[in-house]
């Protein structure tokens, strides 16, 4: 296939009407990229709203399904969604009516929005995912505090654009009086560009915005205080540190723990029973429940002919616990699930921990403060930076409506002083309008009054010349030069404008704040704690990886049995709490509890089947140990380093990468440095490797290259490296050569090789000949008279 760039692909530029065909698709895929991002997706930080959601709102305000009355506290009737939906699609969005209906359906739910902008009446659906009744039965109109998006519409606070035909025109934003994208929040993938910003309480918002006002240098902690977090609608419990929250606040990018939240009831006869009342977002009844049949009742996974291992222990794990749940979710309890234990005797804590770790009853909370500023770019913001840019935008749509008014206000006292110019020479005004010819003109030159003013005088009706008139004329010309001064002021001061600005949201937070529904409380993330008595194991690992455990300590090596063609590659004597590393050929270590390893007296169980090697992986090397034990780890590139087990288990199956080798190289035989059991004091500093030594059994390292050299130095001459690496030179290796192996050691090493023939030598070096060849690490060694290529060099205890 030809490259974009080949000339046969491009249609050439000669003549301006023809565009080569990569920059056709290049601009192409720009331009509907630019319309989603701006035109479907994503929130404008300055009202919060969806391009959808703000013409559904301004097309209800339109069709006057909002509040009016005495005060605006007068419902309007509601109409058929489908009314709505068709008035959006026909006038403002020409898209599909199931997006704007589902647009309109989430503006409507309580447990997706924290303060619901539509009043729906009807079906709209419920947690569990149920879908709402169809738009020809359902009915709307929009909520009371919707007042706060669009009481300003009409007073020249925002601009408006026309419509996609050119025929009306709709708002660009809505005048929001409260930052609505931290109220609701909003969540939408566009393209290259996603948004998850989560929904907040409106007294905390409301205080946040008023602090700013009063002080553009808060501080952080100031700020942070304030609006401690998310408010999300179904309540729930963020348990993630402060710190996480900060984090996420100040970069706009993060994730909090949220669980759920319990309490326990007490029953007849000692028995209890745990209910769930509150749900993290994005959780519901229907998924906890499926959640816990799947446990209990685990199904084949693909590919396979049984249910695995670890579906069986999770079903144990569950059932052990758990006797039965029930959602008795109503209309006067939206969530309640209700968790029965499997005996009177067993801990609440035990029951709730295992269904937090293994059901959606805790789980993550994006948060991703993306949005369309008031630039109007696409960016990732801060809490601080949306807060300040709805602050600017509120005193941009304040100082417009000022501006609206203040000409308005202007324009009528214009008229009123004409008409009081009227009373004051009504005779002399009528006779003028019933002589002359042109009486417009007539009173323009008479009275010097203006266009505007002649022709309010000459419309004005004659009830309206009565001296009662002149005094409500009077009155409200004080009124307005009232009003005109304190707009004026409003224009002219910015402190005066500032101060309009927090009496508004005050005004605003007390009419609509509620209490916060989402406990903020730090509590440490539930993690699966499987009880093993601690006992002496010992783990069989063969040549071809199949691993075993057997009971106690002590056995004789020579009385297991092996698959054929298979052989022992080495036991480790151990106990149950402890794990077993397998080291793969690409540096990483993937790590299994020895509680986890099949026992009995069978050929065991592939240590494939535990983890989750790469493509073109192997598993070379093994150590099963307590995690306060510390290893020698090296690659045959002539790099090592010391580590603890602690340090390189991982939670994964697909294992964790630790030790780096580069390409034709591979890692070497770990070797023990020291036991649980024979440190006498506290495990390895990560910091201080030297000051460490004094915790390592082993003293010296004995380094073998494939080429017949030996090299032996101080342990205290390594470092302990806690994330892994390719470490410190070992030994300086000759062209064509490689490291056999890297030992720690007491008293003597045994190196094993292969002789003339292809038969397997081995020869035990002991102190003193070990001594010979002794230098600082990096060094090159001494040429050992082996007799044999060495291959592998392990301690001898």
């Amino acid at each position: 296939m030809n490259d974009l760039t080949t000339p046969d692909l491009f249609v050439p530029e000669d003549d301006g009407d023809q565009l080569a065909l990569g920059q056709y698709a290049q601009r192409a895929y720009l331009e509907y990229a630019l319309s989603v991002v701006k035109g479907r997706a994503l929130p404008d930080v300055a009202d919060g709203q969806k391009p959808v959601q703000r013409r559904i709102l301004y097309a209800m305000e339109r069709m006057g399904l909002g509040y009016g009355g005495a005060g605006g506290n007068v419902p309007a009737r509601p109409v058929k969604s489908a009314r709505v939906v068709g008035d959006v699609l026909g006038r403002f969005h020409p898209h599909g009516d199931s997006a704007a209906y589902d647009a309109l359906v989430r503006m409507a739910q309580d447990f997706s929005q924290r303060y619901p902008l539509i009043d729906g009446q009807g079906n709209f659906g419920s947690r569990d995912g149920d879908g709402a009744a169809a738009m020809r039965y359902t009915e709307a109109r929009l909520a009371k505090i919707t007042r706060l998006l669009l009481a300003e519409i009409d007073q020249g606070t925002v601009d408006f654009v026309p419509n996609y035909d050119g025929s009306t025109e709709e708002p660009r934003q809505l005048p929001a009086r409260l930052p609505f994208a931290l109220l609701n929040g909003a969540s939408g993938i566009a393209v290259g560009l996603a948004t998850e910003i989560p929904s907040h309480n409106l007294r905390e918002v409301a205080d946040a915005c008023v602090a700013l006002v009063k002080n553009a240098k808060l501080t952080d902690d100031e700020l942070f205080a304030l609006l401690p977090g998310p408010d999300y609608p179904g309540g729930g419990q963020i348990i993630s540190p402060s710190s996480d929250i900060r984090a996420a606040y100040e970069s706009g990018r993060g994730s909090l723990k949220v669980r759920a939240r319990w309490q326990i009831e007490d029953l007849a006869r000692g028995q209890w029973q745990m209910v769930v009342t509150e749900l993290p977002p994005g959780t519901s009844s229907q998924r906890v429940l499926e959640e816990i049949e799947e446990l209990t009742n685990p199904k084949l996974k693909a590919g396979k002919k049984a249910v695995t291992q670890e579906q069986n222990q999770l079903k144990g794990t569950v059932l052990a616990v758990l006797d039965g749940v029930r959602d008795e979710s109503s209309k006067d309890a939206p969530v309640r699930l209700v968790f029965e234990p499997k005996s009177r005797t067993i801990a609440p804590d035990d029951l709730a921990n295992t269904l937090l770790v293994h059901t959606s009853l805790e789980t993550s909370s994006p948060i991703n403060l993306t949005g369309i500023g008031l630039d109007g770019r696409p960016v990732q913001k801060s809490l601080r930076q949306m807060l300040e840019e709805w602050v600017a935008f509120r005193q941009q749509t304040i100082t417009r409506r000022s501006q609206h008014r203040l000409q308005k206000v202007l324009e009528r006292i214009h008229i009123l002083e004409g008409r009081q110019l009227v009373l004051l020479n009504i005779d002399e005004v009528i006779a003028i309008i019933r002589q002359a010819d042109e009486p417009k003109a007539a009173l323009i030159a008479r009275f010097s009054l203006s266009e505007r003013q002649a022709d309010d005088i000459l419309d004005i009706r004659l009830r309206q010349l009565a001296r009662l008139e002149a005094i409500k004329i009077e009155q409200e010309l004080a009124e307005l030069r009232k009003e005109q001064g304190g707009l004026e002021d409003v224009l002219a001061s910015p402190a005066t404008l500032r101060r309009l600005m927090v009496k508004e949201i005050e005004a605003d937070a007390k009419e609509f704040q509620d209490a916060r529904r989402t406990l903020i409380q730090t509590e440490k993330k539930a993690v699966a704690e499987v009880k093993v008595v601690d006992e002496p194991v010992t783990v069989v690992v063969s040549s071809k990886g199949w691993v075993r455990a057997r009971q106690g300590h002590g056995h004789d090596a020579a009385g297991f049995a092996f698959k054929s063609g298979d052989a022992l590659y080495a036991t480790f004597e151990c106990r149950t709490v402890d794990q077993l590393l397998v080291f793969g050929s690409n540096g990483r270590v993937y790590s299994v509890p020895v509680a986890g390893l099949p026992g009995g007296r069978g050929d065991g169980q592939p240590i494939t089947t535990l983890i989750e090697l790469e493509s073109g992986t192997e598993a070379l090397h093994y150590f099963a140990g307590p995690e306060g034990a510390v290893l020698l780890l090296s690659g045959s590139g002539g790099y090592g380093f010391l580590a603890r087990v602690g340090d390189m288990l991982s939670r994964n199956r697909s294992g964790k990468a630790f030790v780096s080798v580069s390409e034709g190289e591979r890692v070497c035989r770990p070797s023990v440095v020291v036991l649980d059991s024979e440190q006498k004091t506290p495990p390895v500093p990560v910091d201080q490797a030297s000051a460490a030594i004094g915790a390592i059994a082993a003293t010296h390292v004995a380094c073998a290259s494939t080429g017949g050299r030996i090299l032996t130095f101080e342990i205290a001459e390594l470092k302990v490296m806690d994330k892994g690496g390719r470490g410190l030179k070992l030994i300086e290796l000759e062209a064509k050569d490689s490291l056999a192996g890297a030992a720690a050691y007491v008293r003597s090493v045994r190196i094993s090789g292969v002789g003339r023939g292809g038969k397997p030598r081995e020869e035990q070096l002991e102190i003193r000949s070990l001594n010979n060849a002794r230098a600082a690490r990096g060094r090159k060694g001494k040429a050992a008279d082996l007799g044999f290529k060495p291959s592998d060099i392990v301690r001898v205890l």
